[in-house]
């Protein structure tokens, strides 16, 4: 595929701009098995995981972090190898640095919580309330599920109505079950 004679020039702008440290937010795509994933980074680590369903998740970085927000894919490239890694069934857990800065008081905590829920495994969100400290949150656990800025690395697709039903997810039901099957039967 040939660039552009812009397309080359706004490229060697982000990569001057990013040169001299004014991208306080990088951002790229990647195609995976939940869809396209938008994932941006700060110089803290991966602050956002969004699906496409997510069709604002620029405007809310550029609203909540930085309105110097570019698209600057190397900055990106172990993130989207962990995912790779995690979706072809070969990673179980991600060694990445997280900026969780989207997250405040008891939705944080709850994130905080479900990093230690592990691969393969499920809680309930009364469960989760419980370990997070408050058993009668339990409408507080979904709520911080629901506005996880890193879902798939910060595992919330583990949290099941007490029941054992899915309950809701960001990326869709049929993506939280994908996930869900992928951690019990993995292809490696």
């Amino acid at each position: 595929m040939t660039t552009t004679v812009t397309e080359q020039l706004a490229d060697a702008l982000a990569a001057r701009a990013d040169a001299e440290g004014l991208v306080d937010v990088a951002y790229r795509t990647m195609d995976s098995p939940a869809g396209t994933l938008l994932l941006a980074a700060t110089d803290a680590g991966v602050v956002k995981v969004g699906f496409e369903s997510d069709d604002d998740a620029l405007g809310e970085l550029a609203a909540r972090i930085s309105p110097r927000v570019l698209q600057r894919p190397a900055r990106l490239d172990e993130t989207v190898r962990q995912l790779e890694e995690y979706f072809a069934g070969r990673r179980r857990e991600f060694e990445l640095p997280l900026d969780l800065r989207l997250a405040h008081g008891f939705r944080r905590h709850v994130l905080d919580e479900l990093r230690d829920v592990g691969y393969g495994t499920t809680v309930s969100y009364s469960e989760l309330a419980q370990a997070a400290g408050n058993p009668r949150a339990v409408r507080a656990v979904g709520s911080a599920c629901a506005t996880n800025p890193i879902p798939i690395v910060i595992p919330c697709h583990r949290v099941l109505r007490s029941d054992g039903s899915l309950g809701g997810y960001g990326g869709g039901l049929h993506v939280k079950r994908a996930l869900l099957d992928l951690e019990q039967h993995p292809a490696a």
